[in-house]
């Protein structure tokens, strides 16, 4: 049970920081086959004949579906519950990518004054907590305690 919740675990860190890192690049890379990187335009069509849900949708959405998925899966929601969580699911993680990238601006140089960049840090650190602590109360509305937990 723990060597799976720690795979669950690492699938979710995964998709999040290739969700994190197309969305800090603006939607601009990709692997090439030969493991290399390439810029691409963010509307760019991966060929996929394997999986025709990807094909024509932007490399962002492709990752949001893939989220999305395993969200419902780990989860077990109901189509009632994913159809009111997963909307609300998206706003939370826009709304605390919004705060990260804030917050990593705010620390990408040090500035003239140090005080001034760390008391942004702390209020960018209590704006990422009000976040959660906001949507669990929204999640709550939606899902059993035990689910939101997850």
């Amino acid at each position: 049970m723990t060597n799976n919740f720690g795979r669950h675990i690492f699938v979710i860190l995964l998709i999040s920081s290739i969700n994190y890192t197309v969305f800090a690049q603006g939607g601009r890379m990709r692997m090439q086959q030969g493991g290399g990187v390439q810029q691409f335009n963010q509307e760019s069509n991966f060929n996929r004949s394997n999986n025709h849900a990807f094909n024509g949708q932007p490399a962002v959405r492709k990752i949001q579906i893939i989220k999305e998925n395993f969200v419902n899966k780990q989860l077990a929601l109901t189509p009632e519950q994913s159809e009111k969580f997963l909307p609300l699911y998206h706003q939370y993680q826009q709304e605390l990518y919004s705060v990260f990238k804030l917050r990593r601006l705010n620390n990408t140089d040090a500035q003239a004054n140090g005080t001034e960049q760390i008391n942004k840090n702390l209020a960018y650190e209590k704006q990422i907590v009000d976040i959660k602590a906001h949507y669990t109360q929204e999640f709550l509305k939606i899902l059993p305690p035990e689910k939101v937990s997850l």
